[in-house]
């Protein structure tokens, strides 16, 4: 069996081969759970490349997101309008100019594609001109049918990332969040009162669900603004241990904020009411994301 390197990388580095590495890094697959810095890590790779910092032998880079792509599932695109339909300021670009710059291109949130990708489907596109579903598109370039020359970055939460036959990637990296000391620094930046923020840490560290779940940055956003709100309010009651004591307030927090900023204050317990029986539909079907017509099919 091939024996597995878990080694730290380096998102800036995801594309460069290790030294025992033999073969050109093409595709990378980064896998990790909601939440827990996918995204931002594609924008600070995307960032540092635009302002001239890191991986300057890159010619293009474009970004597309899954969940827009969704929006032209059922449209027929050749590679270089589809680049155009989200990025208009590649209108004058041209099939020469995409074969030889080298481009990247990175594709945000597998998990949240509507149609999976399908590689059984044998349809070959390899020119950059050639129209086909967004589907067949896809494939065909992670397979390196079309435009070989391209790097790929995929990221996917884990129940998703098997998507991708292991073949076709040449490097899988996983996002895992804040380590123990990195909890603690995130509550230390976020608040300037020290009495506050001992009393936060204190709070996470005493019940261990919390304090697991704070692997996740957004977790830490999350708890930050409900311990935040109720330690610094008159608001009476014990801190809570559990997450769906945790979710329940931060729920409660949002709600009192919208109704604070725009002056609604009515039908908040129906509209809790309706997105609690959306998500249990959503849970029952076995779905991680809901859409527009979801929350309207919901509350209206």
């Amino acid at each position: 069996m091939k024996i597995l390197h878990d080694t730290p990388i380096r998102c800036h580095d995801i594309f460069k081969a290790s030294t025992d590495q033999q073969r050109r890094i093409r595709v990378v697959l980064t896998n990790g759970v909601a939440g827990v810095g996918k995204t931002f890590s594609v924008q600070k790779f995307t960032l540092d490349w635009a302002e001239g910092l890191e991986n300057q032998d890159v010619g293009l880079l474009t970004v597309l997101s899954f969940r827009e792509l969704n929006l032209v599932k059922d449209q027929q695109h050749s590679l270089l309008t589809l680049l155009r339909v989200f990025h208009p300021a590649l209108q004058k670009l041209t099939a020469e100019t995409l074969a030889v710059c080298k481009p990247l291109f990175i594709f945000d949130g597998l998990d949240e594609s509507r149609p999976s990708l399908d590689f059984n489907h044998r349809e070959l596109v390899s020119e950059v001109t050639q129209r086909s579903s967004v589907n067949v598109l896809l494939t065909n370039l992670i397979r390196g049918n079309l435009l070989p020359s391209a790097l790929v970055w995929i990221t996917s939460r884990p129940a998703a990332a098997n998507q991708i036959p292991p073949a076709c990637v040449d490097r899988v990296t996983e996002v895992r969040g804040f380590t123990d000391a990195q909890k603690e620094e995130y509550f230390r930046r976020r608040f300037s009162d020290e009495e506050l923020c001992s009393r936060i840490i204190s709070h996470i560290k005493t019940s261990r669900s919390l304090h697991i779940m704070c692997q996740i940055p957004v977790f830490c956003w999350i708890s930050a603004t409900v311990l935040e709100h109720m330690l610094t309010t008159d608001q009476r009651g014990e801190l809570p241990k559990t997450l769906t004591d945790l979710y329940s307030h931060f729920l409660l927090v949002q709600t009192k904020r919208k109704n604070n900023k725009y002056g609604e204050k009515r039908a908040d317990r129906y509209v809790l009411l309706k997105l609690g029986r959306l998500a249990l539909k959503h849970l029952e079907e076995g779905n991680i994301m809901f859409y527009q017509e979801d929350l309207e099919w919901s509350l209206y």
